[in-house]
């Protein structure tokens, strides 16, 4: 179908394929087009049942070389075995990806093909950021040859942290890293429902939050705030979740127990076996580096809450930008408490800088003022006492 310099018909040549998106209307659709077009130079051609319909799948497949299914998990098995009838080894010469969180049976379709297939998971939401920095995405080479140094320029493109892996190795993880953290914090969202109203609502929990509470909070809110599918897909589809959750459900059981009993044995039961016997697997360096890890977790928290901040956009991405930025506050005098970098809801990078509690609104008012003017920078929040 391509060759490496020269390609047939339309085709570009094999270091520029043209994308096949099945599915490119949903959110990672989308994402996935921005990303080729953007990043990559690439032509995208796409097909989405609740979207654009433009092209018809045997068009779709006809116009691709490198093909990529962005559905729903429940789905993507079917819809993959769809697409070999269509192609009717149209497809030898074509690379295949899914993007699925389960990784066995998608592979498995795909393998029914006669294309070159590759099983990815992003183990994230579309992020909002152009690329997946930052975040690891598990890599099923199921069959590759000619593609691989295009895979390796797109791995590489993406800046994603890459773990190879096979499809059962990572659906035996997933069951554990996804299945049942969804599972745990669905079961407090629950609690919180029946519990919470009697001690004034989740607002009221709040004033006593502590960091381990507030890693729990935002994690079940973020869940709470997604596509319901995905999380009961996650649940549904991966053979290895039912039996996590019997263990997981069996050391609950436990705990129930030993907390109904109350006495000297059961806290004796518990204290070895949900702790000093797990500690003892887990190993005096992880957890001294989970240790560690959670208290700058409590510091970065206590950086965030400080009330007087001011949260900076920088238009201009070059070396010396935040020496600029910096330097309004020196020539004022005002010393910085904290300074973190991070995205805001809507994806763009800022810088938020925290000072001294006592700092008057109207220096605030007037470091926001200089900073705009200068041009430096877009103030996008500020903050006092």
């Amino acid at each position: 179908m391509l060759s490496v310099d020269q390609a047939p018909g339309d085709k570009m040549s094999a270091s520029k394929p043209v994308i096949g998106i099945v599915g490119n209307a949903g959110a990672y659709g989308r994402w996935l087009q921005q990303f080729f077009v953007e990043r990559m130079g690439l032509t995208v051609v796409g097909r989405d049942p609740g979207g654009d319909e433009s092209l018809s799948e045997r068009a779709l497949v006809q116009r691709s070389d490198v093909l990529v299914f962005s559905a729903p998990i429940r789905h993507t098995p079917a819809l993959i075995a769809h697409y070999v009838d269509i192609a009717s080894g149209a497809e030898a010469d074509q690379l295949w990806l899914d993007i699925t969180s389960i990784k066995s049976t998608p592979v498995a379709a795909m393998l029914a093909s006669k294309a070159e297939v590759v099983g990815l998971h992003p183990m994230c939401a579309p992020p909002k950021a152009p690329t997946l920095k930052g975040y690891p995405m598990a890599v099923c080479q199921a069959r590759l040859a000619r593609w691989r140094p295009w895979l390796e320029a797109f791995l590489a493109a993406s800046q994603a942290r890459c773990v190879t892996c096979d499809p059962q190795r990572h659906d035996q993880a997933m069951a554990l890293v996804q299945g049942m953290v969804h599972a745990s914090h669905m079961a407090q969202a629950a609690t919180w429902r029946e519990l919470a109203p009697a001690v004034g609502g989740l607002d009221a929990l709040a004033a006593f939050a502590t960091v381990g509470y507030e890693l729990d909070r935002v994690t079940t809110t973020r869940m709470l705030a997604g596509n319901p599918a995905i999380y009961q897909d996650i649940q549904f589809e991966n053979p290895h979740v039912a039996p996590m959750l019997a263990r997981l459900g069996a050391h609950l059981q436990r705990l129930i127990d030993d907390v109904s009993r109350g006495d000297e044995a059961a806290r004796e039961d518990m204290r070895a076996h949900l702790l000093a016997d797990s500690a003892a697997y887990v190993g005096s360096d992880a957890l001294a580096t989970g240790s560690h890890a959670f208290e700058q977790l409590g510091y970065l928290r206590a950086d965030l809450d400080e009330p007087c901040f001011l949260s900076v956009w920088l238009p201009r991405d070059r070396a010396g930008s935040l020496r600029e930025l910096l330097s309004v506050f020196e020539s004022r005098g005002i010393t910085l408490d904290s300074i973190h970098s991070s995205r805001t809801a809507a994806g763009r990078l800022h810088f938020r800088i925290g000072f001294d509690a006592g700092t008057p609104r109207a220096v605030i008012d007037e470091v926001a003022l200089a900073i705009e003017e200068a041009g430096i920078g877009q103030v996008l929040a500020s903050g006092a006492r």
